[in-house]
Parts: C-alpha cells; structure tokens; sequence
C-alpha cells in the first residue's frame, strides 16, 4: 500500500512538473460565429505564401504559388498584402496574460528539436512535398534551393510516390503564354513557355515525358524540350529529313534519358535520342503499312511501355512504333458510327479511345476501350447526360488536350459556350475545370487552344 502511494505522488509531482513547464491547457474554442449578410473570409496569416494566377476568385486561390520564370530553373515568390488583424477573445487576452513564458519556452523546444533534426532525413521528406510547398521551401535558404541540383535529392524524388499529372496548355489570345493545370488543387499556374525561344516565335506542346514537355514550333521545323516547372530547356538539333509538312509526334522516356519520333503522312519518320543529341532513322516504313498513312493530327500519340501508338483515319486504326525494337505495326480497327473529334487515350496499359458521339441535335462525350482479343472498341463509360444536355442543339467541337495516367482534359466548345472538364479513366469520374484567366488581366477567361499532360517533375532535366 505504501509502494502504490508512492508511485502516486511520484506522478502527481511529474504531472505538476509538466503544467509548471507547458503552462496551462488552452483555452476553449471561442464560440461560431454567426452569418451575416456581408461574408468575410479570415485566412490565417503566415509568414511566407504565395500568390496564384487562378481563375475562380475565391480568397483561397489568391494564397499560393506563382511559377513565374523570370530566370531558368528559378520562381519569383510574390508576399501578399498582409489580413487585417482580427480581433482576439478576451478570455483568450487574459489567458495569454497570466501565462507569458509558455509559448516561448515551447517554441525554444520546437527550435531545439528541428535544429538537430538529421539531414539524411530531410531529403526524402522534402522530396514528398507537394510540388508548390516543394518551391515555396525553397526559397528558406540557398541549401534548400540547390536542392534541384542534389542528385541524392532526385534518387529521392524518384523513390517518391509520383503525384498526379498537370496539363500544360496553350490559350488561344497568347501563344507564348503557358498555363499549367493542377487537377488535385485545381489551380492555374501562369509562366512564358519558353524563356530562351528566338524573338516571334511560336511554339505549341506536342508530347511529354519524364517529366518534360516537347515543342514544336508553328512551322512545324524545330524542336525544344522544357521543364515547364524549372525553365531547363534544351533545343534540338536541326532534322536531317526536311519535312515541311505536318508532322505526328510522341515521346518516351526510360532511365534519365528520351526518345522522340516525329512522323510524316508520307512515311518518313526520324527518332532523336537525348543520349547522343542526335537525330537518326532506324529503317524505312514497312510496304505492309498503307500510306500515305492519313494520321489524326486532333489526337497526340499515347505511350504504353517502349511503344507509341498512332492515330489514322484511311483506313481506319492504330499505327504503332517499337522504340526499342524500331519496328512498325498496323491494326486496321472500325471505328464506332456517328464519331467525330476522336482521340487516342491510355490508362494502365489500356488503349481507350474518347469522340464525340452525335445523332440528331443530341451530342454526348463517349469512352471506348480496345478490346485486344477482337480488336474492336468498346464503350465503358459517358458523360453524364445533365452534362450532355448543355450541348443539344449545338455544333460543339472536342480536343483532347493529353492525357497521362489515364487522366483526361477537355475542352469542348462551339459559339455559344466554351467548356473545360477532365476525365479519370480508372475511377470514371468527370470533373469541371476551373476557367483560365488572364494573369493581371482583370476577369478575362481564356481559352484553351491546345495542350498536353504531363508528370511534374522538379527534378527532371532537359
């Protein structure tokens, strides 16, 4: 008995120890406020945020970040006007009067911890941050900045669970201004597309991998490969086949290092490796493959693996590429009746096909999957049809602005309207995107006049 009343003191006094040290429990939440007419957001004030081109207006979309390069591989961080001071609780007042040495001696313990907090662990933490927190730390101290450059920290990032993929788009007032879509925030990101392009010229997303994005010029002559997060940019050599028609292109990348093909509806093709900064053709078109091959320029090459595969029209079906192997196929596939505006998708090895499907004055979004035993289309899912009734009666147009990990933007318009929406392949789920605004520009929308997906990659080098 006199053990146990021991051992009770002994916590009574470590107890008394621990309020001594902390201070006293907090106070009580204060009590909800009630709704006025005039609402008010309050938004915690910090000591370092950022600033977001975002089109919707709410307070929310104005604390971020601004990815604007005015110099490669570097952001401006823009401080926002600081909230008026609210109005502290009296209980809360008197509280923090009577007990002035707890938040001091707590943040001096916080200090302490973070201080001697070991540096191998820093790396692999940083590297799964967000990729707007991961800029927004970057700019804490120049160790953290050159962060980019570690390439312990890219082995890290690498090991990282891959976030969602962004859409890099094109808006059709500005062709020199980018803007990247986030769909897990749902924000725009404004920035120029490429800071290092010649005087006039006009560059337009073409494919992506690993992270990067591929440019193809307006006269469909030079190519440029850019980290749209960082400004690493790198301009390809000239094609050693002068083409000067339209050209299909797709990309892919394996082990720090991709490939790019460009293909002509002549069947003249050439690949570039990053490896050896060269272009090269491999072998000529097999006499198999029908030409000239009536490409379907509306839809951008999908990538399973080592393959790309091609979208045609006469006759219609897939052309596919084997970058490892240089070898070409041809699958002649029937496409679904009333189609129009198709495009080529892929979601986990699987190749899946989004058009317009029109019959009368009604027009409705469709999703098929290629079915590889009798290479015919299947359709698995549609827009929903309040959806769809937006539509009726009007002449509405479709691009599939890329797609990576089965996740899908479109932008669907006609005279009346101008739509943005993004599709998940694996979940089946459509979502309404945000309209894109004119940075600096008032409440201006843009629209989008073509774009890619894309892995956003901090880490990835052109």
């Amino acid at each position: 008995m006199e053990q146990e009343l021991a051992m009770l003191r002994q916590l009574i006094a470590q107890l008394q120890d621990l309020l001594n040290f902390y201070g006293s429990p907090p106070p009580p939440p204060p009590p909800p406020l009630r709704h006025h007419h005039n609402h008010h957001l309050l938004l915690p004030h910090s000591d370092r945020c950022c600033v977001l081109n975002v089109e919707d207006g709410s307070a929310d979309d104005y604390c971020g970040l601004l990815m604007a390069a005015e110099k490669p591989e570097t952001f401006t961080m823009l401080e926002p006007t600081n909230p008026p001071p609210s109005k502290k609780i009296r209980k809360e007042r008197n509280t923090r009067g009577k007990f002035p040495c707890s938040t001091s001696t707590t943040e001096a313990m916080e200090a302490e911890i973070w201080k001697d907090f070991p540096e191998d662990l820093l790396q692999p933490v940083i590297a799964r941050l967000p990729v707007p927190t991961f800029f927004q730390f970057r700019s804490v101290c120049k160790n953290w900045n050159s962060l980019l450059h570690s390439e312990s920290f890219s082995q890290h990032s690498t090991q990282a669970p891959q976030p969602d993929p962004w859409f890099y788009t094109i808006t059709h007032e500005n062709a020199n201004l980018g803007a990247m879509y986030d769909p897990s925030s749902k924000k725009w990101y404004h920035h120029p597309t490429i800071s290092s392009l010649p005087d006039k010229a006009i560059v337009f997303p073409v494919a992506s991998a690993g992270g990067l994005v591929c440019f193809l010029d307006i006269g469909h002559r030079n190519f440029y490969v850019c980290n749209p997060l960082t400004g690493s940019v790198r301009e390809l050599p000239a094609r050693s086949v002068k083409v000067w028609s339209r050209v299909a292109v797709g990309m892919t990348f394996n082990r720090n290092a991709y490939k790019i093909l460009w293909v002509g509806c002549d069947g003249e093709y050439e690949v570039y490796d990053s490896i050896s900064n060269s272009w090269t053709r491999p072998g000529s078109m097999p006499a198999s493959i029908k030409l000239p091959l009536s490409l379907n320029f509306r839809s951008q090459a999908v990538s399973v693996e080592n393959t790309l595969y091609f979208m045609r029209s006469d006759p219609e079906g897939i052309v596919s590429y084997d970058v490892a192997s240089g070898m070409w196929s041809q699958f002649e596939i029937p496409g679904p009746l009333h189609l129009s505006d198709q495009a080529l998708a892929e979601c986990s090895g699987r190749i899946m096909l989004v058009g317009l499907l029109s019959k009368n004055a009604a027009t409705c979004v469709c999703i098929w999957e290629l079915q590889r035993m009798t290479m015919l289309w299947k359709e698995v899912d549609r827009m929903p049809n309040l959806w769809c009734l937006e539509f009726y009666g009007k002449h509405v147009r479709m691009t599939c602005l890329g797609n990576k990990k089965g996740l899908l933007m479109l932008s669907l318009r006609s005279r009346q309207m101008n739509r943005l929406v993004t599709y998940d392949v694996a979940s089946g789920e459509w979502e309404k995107v945000p309209s894109c605004m004119v940075p600096r520009g008032g409440r201006k929308r843009q629209w989008v006049a073509c774009g890619t997906a894309f892995q956003p990659s901090p880490t990835a080098v052109a």
